[in-house]
C-alpha cells in the first residue's frame, strides 16, 4: 500500500480548508487506497524562512521533521485555500524551504474558496511554483466552492456522493502517477 501525505496549508484561525484535508484522509482510509497522514502547517507554525534547509547551519527539529515527511511521502495532496487569487504565504514559505524533497514528487492540488469558484485562480500559480521545484503535479483537479457549507469539521461532505465521485478520479490520477514514478525506468 502506498503512503500519501495530505498537506494542510492554511494557518488561519477558522480555516475551512483543513476540513477538506480531513475528508481526503477519511476517504483514503475508508477505501483502503493508501496509508496517510496530515502534514499541518498550522501545527508546525514555521517562521518566515530566510534560507533553504540545505543552507541552514542548525535546522530546528520541526524543520527536519517536515522535510523527512515530504521526502518519505510517495505522493502528496496539497489542500489550499485561495486568498485574493493566490495561495497562502504559509504554503509558499514551506515549499521554498525545500528543493530535493519536491523533485519528481507526484502531487495533487485541491483548492477551496468561500466563494463560487473553488479556488481555481490560485491553482495555476501553485502549479507553476511546483513545476519550478521539479515536482510532478497531476492533471486532475479537486476544487471546492463554498467550502464552509461543503465539509464539516470532521471532514464529512454535505454531498458525499459527488465528493466521492470527484475524489475517486483525483485519487486515481495521483495513485497512477505514484505507480509510474516507482516504475523501474524512473528509478
Amino acid at each position: 500500500m502506498r503512503h500519501i501525505s495530505i498537506l494542510s496549508s492554511s494557518v488561519r484561525d477558522g480555516r475551512k480548508s483543513h476540513n477538506v484535508a480531513l475528508y481526503f484522509q477519511n476517504y483514503l482510509i475508508e477505501k483502503k487506497l493508501a496509508t496517510t497522514e496530515i502534514i499541518d502547517l498550522k501545527v508546525y507554525d514555521f517562521p518566515i524562512f530566510t534560507t533553504t534547509l540545505k543552507t541552514m547551519p542548525h535546522p530546528e527539529k520541526n524543520v527536519l521533521d517536515f522535510a523527512k515527511r515530504i521526502k518519505s511521502s510517495e505522493g502528496i495532496i496539497i489542500v489550499t485555500p485561495e486568498y485574493n487569487g493566490g495561495y497562502p504565504a504559509s504554503l509558499k514559505n514551506a515549499i521554498d524551504l525545500l528543493y530535493e524533497e519536491w523533485r519528481h514528487k507526484p502531487i495533487g492540488i485541491a483548492t477551496v474558496s468561500s466563494g463560487p469558484y473553488g479556488g481555481n485562480q490560485c491553482l495555476f500559480a501553485l502549479q507553476f511554483t511546483l513545476w519550478k521545484m521539479m515536482a510532478w503535479t497531476i492533471p486532475a483537479m479537486f476544487s471546492v466552492p463554498n467550502v464552509d457549507k461543503a465539509y464539516d469539521s470532521n471532514g464529512e461532505p454535505s454531498d458525499k456522493l459527488n465528493s466521492d465521485k470527484f475524489a475517486a478520479n483525483f485519487i486515481k490520477e495521483l495513485l497512477w502517477c505514484v505507480e509510474a514514478d516507482k516504475a523501474p525506468s524512473h528509478q
